[in-house]
């Protein structure tokens, strides 16, 4: 566990109680008003503002009636599957499109095992993992915004 700030111990209020044997939670930054009033707020309308802009940008479509005996020509899964989508369709082995797709799962259950082995929080310090997660992220834009074009321009994105 990681302090955040190292206490004063020159304070004789806090050898007293240290003495005592409390004062454990009297350093450190306090939950209560710092995380409670203003973090936590602030990720919760974060979140919310996401889930709103993503139901703003691609909407539920109410299109026509299912028929059972003609299959459209183009079907896309839900936005939060389209990178493994462009995955699985643009590999010509479905096998190896298939492991591909459960290597991502397998990844993000990895990453707590690799990252417990750097003591640091902040992402400048940690330079691998910063890199390996931007190129992760750029992947999986890359792929998602691929999975809604046709197959001949999905890699290229068209550009080239």
């Amino acid at each position: 566990m990681s302090i955040l700030k190292k206490p004063d111990l020159s304070d004789p209020a806090l050898r007293a109680k240290l003495a005592k044997g409390m004062g454990h939670n009297y350093y450190g930054e306090l939950a209560w008003p710092n995380d409670l009033l203003y973090i936590f707020p602030v990720c919760i309308m974060g979140t919310f503002t996401c889930l709103v802009a993503l139901a703003v940008l691609d909407p539920a479509m109410t299109g026509e009636p299912a028929n059972p005996f003609a299959t459209p020509l183009e079907i896309l899964p839900e936005w939060y599957l389209y990178p493994v989508f462009q995955i699985l369709r643009s590999v010509p082995n479905k096998l190896l499109g298939v492991l591909l797709m459960s290597s991502v799962p397998v990844g993000l259950i990895l990453v707590p095992f690799i990252e417990s082995v750097n003591k640091f929080q902040n992402p400048f310090r940690r330079p691998v993992a910063t890199t390996v997660f931007l190129f992760g992220t750029l992947v999986t834009i890359w792929l998602g915004i691929g999975a809604v074009l046709p197959l001949d321009k999905s890699l290229t994105l068209g550009l080239f």
